[in-house]
């Protein structure tokens, strides 16, 4: 595969193109500042965009005079025009593994990696890196009010294992 440099100005946007990507600009040209370009825009022979319009958009939002591109010169308009679409339909298949991405996102936070680089929101990253069984925890000295129907009548005998209590005489037996 060959990936030439070339004048952002000589690559072009496809006009019909389907995917809204303004929203993932920003977080992409972070990427780009970064970690540098390790994707090459994929363009037709007429230099018109085939993948990588979020690539390009942020790569002009950062003011690059030139972009690195592979011209796909053995495609024909047909596959030009699937693979647009399978491109970044298929990215949307995949999902994360949520036992190990904040095993990753906690690597690189002991790294002092800055985790804003990596497009997710704060919201997020705080869920992620949320020590494991503190879901639905609460403030230690918060006392929750009394039901209205208690669970435990006068006269229950409660089991703990292999041991009774008596709630009238305040003694544990053992089994």
């Amino acid at each position: 595969m060959e990936v030439k440099l070339v004048s952002i100005d000589s690559v072009k946007p496809y006009e019909a193109n389907p995917r809204i990507n303004d929203a993932a600009v920003d977080a992409v040209a972070t990427s780009l500042r970064e970690f540098g370009f390790r994707q090459p825009i994929v363009v037709d022979q007429n230099m018109v965009i085939i993948c990588g319009h979020t690539r390009w958009k942020a790569a002009r939002k950062l003011g690059l005079a030139k972009v690195p591109v592979h011209i796909a010169t053995d495609l024909s308009p047909e596959q030009v025009k699937a693979y647009r679409l399978a491109d970044n339909k298929t990215s949307e298949l995949a999902e994360w593994n949520m036992d190990l991405l904040p095993i990753e996102l906690k690597d690189l936070q002991a790294a002092d990696f800055d985790l804003s680089l990596l497009g997710f929101d704060e919201e997020e990253l705080a869920k992620l890196l949320a020590p494991e069984g503190t879901e639905g925890l609460t403030d230690p000295d918060a006392v929750p009010e009394p039901p209205e129907e208690p669970i435990t009548q006068p006269g229950d005998l409660w089991l703990l294992g292999a041991h009774t209590t008596c709630p009238h005489c305040g003694e544990v037996n053992e089994l």
